[in-house]
């Protein structure tokens, strides 16, 4: 019998991972991709020369209810990545992510309970957790909306917590620390820093001091996969994907420079630099729910992955055009 899904999102970073292990895994994708006005279907453009019949491409917007209802229509899973993920924009336009990231949540619960969807896998973020209290983070650390970003996360989280309670909803949420490999945005540190190192001495950042669990994407996607394939007792549950280790901005960058064989400075550039009431200095996860519920753990350590980053990133200097600072 074969295995069904929708992916939102599917044109970014993560989703297209997920999309790619998804058909690999003989899944029938139908993947969503934001609407424009350009014929990109964004980092799935690598599929699209293969023509696999498995795979059904729609242009729409999370935020019509109407059209998420028809998406979701005979499909037995939908993981939902869709959102606006940029924390420093989310401070120039809260109420945009509000609109998005929550509202389209509604949407998709609302339509995956109509139409009796197997398995909704929400993907949630470490940012829900604001500065640490404790490290390692487990699931019931308190949330801490730092940023109108991880307000927008948390409501989304309890709006798939409402729909568990009152509607019997089978969904299980995600929370992924940072998740890094080939094709993420220049705004996120990782390329950030490897595209600088690649080009110049000087590696122009904001504060070097928060530590980050950086999960490679292979990682990540199957955590999402596996909270899909999870039993009933993952129903309702919040887990967090995540290596379980730390490693501070600037130690980031220096081991980066390492990994290239190069001397690099570091300055801070004060643009870069978020307000400091909503600077998350620490994230370290507890991964050990995850491994109990959903039999995950990560296997590709930090060095591994920070160097297909760095030979991906060389080889597509042309999805990097600017060094300047990205929002």
């Amino acid at each position: 019998m074969s295995r069904t899904a929708v992916v939102t999102g599917a044109g970014g970073f993560i989703g297209s991972h997920l999309v790619e292990h998804l058909l690999e895994a003989s899944w029938r994708v139908r993947a969503l991709i934001h609407y424009h006005s350009t014929p990109s279907w964004g980092w799935l453009e690598g599929i699209r020369a293969r023509r696999s019949p498995e795979l059904e491409v729609v242009r729409g917007d999370i935020t019509d209810p109407a059209q998420m209802r028809d998406l979701l229509a005979d499909r037995d899973v939908v993981f939902h990545l869709a959102a606006l993920i940029s924390v420093p924009y989310s401070l120039q336009a809260p109420r945009t992510y509000f609109e998005t990231n929550v509202m389209g949540t509604v949407n998709l619960a609302e339509a995956a309970r109509e139409n009796g969807t197997r398995r909704l896998v929400l993907m949630s973020s470490s940012e829900v957790y604001g500065s640490a209290l404790r490290v390692p983070i487990d699931e019931t650390h308190v949330l801490q909306a730092q940023s109108p970003y991880a307000a927008s996360k948390i409501a989304a989280e309890k709006v798939i917590e409402s729909y568990v309670r009152a509607f019997g909803l089978s969904a299980v949420t995600v929370r992924a620390f940072n998740t890094f490999g080939p094709r993420q945005s220049a705004r996120a540190i990782v390329p950030t820093i490897v595209a600088q190192a690649l080009e110049r001495e000087t590696i122009e950042l904001g504060a070097t001091y928060p530590i980050r669990d950086l999960t490679y994407v292979e990682d990540t996607v199957a955590g999402l996969v596996a909270a899909a394939e999870a039993g009933a007792g993952a129903v309702g549950r919040t887990v967090n994907l995540g290596r379980g280790e730390g490693i501070s901005v600037g130690d980031l960058a220096e081991l980066v420079c390492q990994l290239l064989g190069r001397a690099c400075n570091l300055r801070t550039e004060r643009q870069r630099v978020r307000p400091e009431s909503s600077e998350v200095d620490r994230l370290v996860s507890d991964n050990s729910l995850a491994s109990e519920v959903l039999g995950w753990r990560p296997r590709v350590p930090l060095r591994e992955g920070l160097l297909k980053t760095i030979d991906w990133i060389r080889s597509n200097r042309g999805s990097f055009p600017t060094l300047e600072y990205q929002v």
